[in-house]
């Protein structure tokens, strides 16, 4: 029996480039300003496609970012922050309607990341919102984060399921725990088979409660 979801926030409840690609234009420059042929052009492309889905150190690894382009990257990606509202996907508040705990984990810079929390205006929705802040000390990880979920609030892997868009993060995080995985496949999200199943908008979340 299902008595609790995790979900994660981009790419979930929200896209996160919704607000525009101005966001991360700053970030982008920098890095692009630092790179000095360290990293080809159709790759920095690539990298900065996937930085809407995945954490940058993740991404600053994975294509092999000069130390000089990461300090740029994330000094920028530090500063960024959603000043206006956010609506989210247009079945957002089908969240509401769980009748089971609900909470939210999210991966990324913390000012980035609270301040859509903000601009969503949704934080009552959940019992507990965790960010996995990368820009910190002593960094949890989304599998930390999930196994002190389950501790706090005497809950079995087997009752939670983990919904999100990264078989890297929240997917793996969830499997890891015996958790039930659930791979959400929004607009430009691939397709992996290391979750449980998959679907594709939130209502389709009903059918497995």
């Amino acid at each position: 029996m299902t008595k609790a979801i995790i979900f994660d926030l981009d790419s979930c409840p929200a896209a996160a480039n919704e607000v525009g690609d101005q966001l991360f234009a700053p970030a982008f420059a920098a890095i692009r300003a630092a790179n000095r042929g360290t990293v080809t052009e159709s790759s920095l492309h690539e990298a900065f496609g996937e930085c809407w889905r995945c954490a940058f150190d993740f991404l600053a690894a994975k294509y092999q970012f000069s130390a000089a382009m990461r300090n740029a990257g994330w000094e920028a990606f530090r500063q960024a922050e959603v000043t206006e509202p956010m609506h989210g996907y247009g079945d957002i508040a089908v969240i509401k309607e769980f009748p089971v705990q609900r909470f939210l984990v999210t991966s990324g810079f913390r000012r980035l990341q609270e301040s859509k929390v903000r601009a969503l205006g949704f934080a009552d929705w959940f019992a507990a919102i965790h960010i996995d802040a990368i820009d910190e000390p002593h960094r949890k990880g989304k599998y930390g984060i999930f196994k002190e979920l389950l501790a706090t609030h005497g809950l079995q892997p087997d009752e939670v399921l983990a919904v999100g868009d990264n078989p890297d993060s929240e997917i793996e995080a969830g499997n890891r725990l015996g958790m039930k995985t659930i791979q959400i496949l929004r607009p430009g999200v691939p397709r992996s088979d290391s979750a449980t199943r998959q679907i594709h908008n939130l209502a389709e979340l009903k059918e497995l409660l």
